[in-house]
């Protein structure tokens, strides 16, 4: 969502399902379908989930995604005051928006692989914590931080190690882990708003 956003896509509409997505673009039928299952393509979708697909032709086009957990997630919690997407790609304006706001309660959503914690959403969230000093943190945060400053010089490496990460290696997708381990390579914000989320910043 990121990289897509980075590179002009009009919004990003998240949906839990498929059959959510396929009636959406019913609604929206100038909107690109994408998601995956099981880290492959949907059939009949526009995109996968590889952010290296959304460096091309998507700018000014809306995208309606369908992912196993991330996109669900999203869904979860978008009654919440305000809800912000992000990861490694994005984390210092993420970090920098929200360590301006005066008090109140930041809740980090690690979307996780299906029913497990994944260890590349673990250490973004410890990296997050890490940039946000002075706050009290809950137990789990103290957990992502331990395990961010474990492993914040060999970054790259811990990624490659993760599950997610070695089925990725394994299907020849090693540009894509790489890709995604890079640092606040872009400052923006992905907020949801009516229109799903979109780029501010």
């Amino acid at each position: 969502m990121i990289t897509a956003l980075a590179n002009g896509a009009g919004g990003i509409r998240p949906v839990r399902t498929m059959e959510e997505a396929l009636a959406l673009k019913e609604k929206y039928p100038g909107a690109l379908l994408g998601g995956e299952r099981y880290g492959e393509r949907i059939e009949g979708f526009d995109l996968g989930n590889s952010p290296l697909e959304y460096c091309e032709n998507v700018r000014g086009r809306e995208i309606i995604s369908t992912t196993t957990n991330g996109t669900v997630a999203l869904c979860a919690v978008e009654h919440a005051a305000s809800v912000l997407a992000g990861g490694f790609l994005n984390i210092g304006a993420l970090a920098e928006h929200l360590g301006a706001r005066a008090g109140g309660e930041i809740l980090v959503v690690c979307a996780g692989t299906f029913r497990e914690a994944a260890l590349e959403d673990i250490l973004a969230a410890g990296m997050l914590v890490s940039m946000l000093p002075g706050r009290e943190l809950s137990d789990s945060a103290r957990v992502s931080l331990a395990l961010y400053e474990q492993n914040k010089s060999r970054l790259a490496d811990a990624l490659f190690q993760s599950k997610n990460g070695r089925a990725l290696i394994a299907k020849g997708r090693q540009a894509e882990v790489e890709w995604c381990a890079r640092v606040s390579a872009y400052p923006l914000l992905a907020v949801m708003a009516d229109e799903g989320i979109v780029r501010t910043g």
